[in-house]
């Protein structure tokens, strides 16, 4: 009985370390570690066995809700304004109101989804990092003219001195074909 007691003791001794285990990173490879530090705080050094890699973010970031998890849907992250919003529309029924009262509430719930999912793909991250790239293609944009007038300068400028040089060696020619002797009236060419 007593190797049993042991045992649970055991298991109860193991389970809040299994438990702390899962709260961090598990890579499956001990060979590097990834820490964020705040403000100025000192990065662990880095061991024989293990390689240490450190993000570092501002001060005012240490106590914040992570990225990731202020702009949640989650109904446990709604605001109380926008739950004492919904309670003044607690009445609403009928025709497209979604509700089980009344005539025709379930019509409303198809476009309650639509809005719904408008809203989701409106939050998406994929549709702020197609905000970011458009930002960036405009600002790119934004100085192709510039770069366009200046090569077309460039071009214009190359042009007329090549058009002055065949202009200089034309005058060139003419002016050595006038300086050859002219045969005489009368005198045979040969």
């Amino acid at each position: 009985m007593s190797k049993s007691l042991i045992a649970i003791a055991g298991l109860a001794l193991a389970l809040p370390a299994a438990a702390h285990a899962q709260d961090a990173v598990d890579t499956g490879d001990d060979s590097y570690n990834m820490v964020i530090v705040y403000g100025d705080d000192e990065c662990p050094q880095s061991t024989a066995d293990q390689i240490v890699v450190c993000a570092r973010k501002a001060e005012n970031d240490r106590y914040r809700i992570p990225e990731t998890l202020r702009f949640s849907q989650s109904p446990a992250n709604t605001s109380w304004a926008e739950r004492v919003e919904r309670f003044e529309m607690a009445g609403d029924f009928g025709i497209m109101s979604c509700s089980p009262t009344g005539a025709g509430g379930f019509t409303g719930c198809t476009q309650e989804m639509i809005n719904a999912a408008y809203a989701d793909k409106a939050n998406d991250a994929g549709v702020r990092f197609g905000e970011i790239i458009a930002a960036e293609r405009a600002k790119r944009l934004a100085t192709i003219d510039e770069d366009a007038a200046a090569e077309q300068e460039r071009v214009e400028m190359i042009e007329r001195e090549y058009m002055e040089r065949l202009e200089r060696e034309r005058a060139a020619e003419t002016d050595g074909e006038d300086a050859l002797p002219q045969p005489e009236a009368g005198a045979d060419p040969e």
